[in-house]
């Protein structure tokens, strides 16, 4: 009986502040949360890092870039094709009780299920690899920011509930730490070879 009334209680908050976060709307905000959502949107982003380790890494950068996009793969392969598959969470704009409430841009709703955030779960593990890559503090508070954005934008936009967001970064978080990881153990073992 307790359990039902904490989930029902952190259901009420996640809904609470879904709703609160997508009635904070404007036309400026639409489109600026819109395109932050956007697919080819962040390209250029991803390219100034590519060049970024090619400039630091020279012919070695093929392993760093290998294991970041490995890691980006694994979380967007993890949510969309096995925990949202799980889970089989409603989005809230697919929620019957919810979806009349929400603000939609461009009428999107996205796919029938939210839990974890895709978009959450790929930009937290990019950043994290990044992170501990690079370990500047313009590149962790940049990339923390685009996080915030990119996450933001996902509730602005009403297809995910807090609780994905958190989900989805939890598990780029752990994506994110496991490649980079792998990926120091890998270079450890390439420059023992060649010694």
């Amino acid at each position: 009986m307790v359990i039902v009334s904490l989930i029902e209680s952190l259901k009420s908050i996640d809904n609470a502040i879904l709703l609160w976060i997508n009635s904070r709307h404007s036309f400026g905000l639409d489109t600026l949360m819109w395109n932050a959502s956007g697919k080819y949107t962040w390209i250029p982003l991803y390219a100034v890092f590519a060049y970024f380790i090619i400039q630091r890494h020279g012919k070695a950068s093929w392993l760093p870039i290998l294991f970041v996009v490995i890691a980006v793969i694994i979380t967007d392969q993890c949510s969309n094709h096995l925990i949202k598959d799980i889970v089989l969470r409603y989005r809230p704009s697919h929620n019957l009780v919810l979806q009349s409430q929400l603000h939609y841009v461009n009428d999107y709703t996205g796919g029938q299920y939210g839990f974890v955030s895709s978009h959450a779960a790929n930009t937290s593990a990019f950043a994290v690899f990044m992170i501990l890559l690079f370990r500047k503090n313009l590149v962790t508070i940049t990339l923390i920011c685009w996080v915030a954005l990119v996450c933001y934008s996902r509730m602005y936009l009403g297809v995910h509930y807090p609780s994905d967001i958190a989900g989805g970064i939890i598990l780029g978080l752990i994506t994110g730490w496991a490649m980079y990881t792998l990926n120091t153990i890998v270079k450890s073992r390439l420059q023992k070879g060649k010694e």
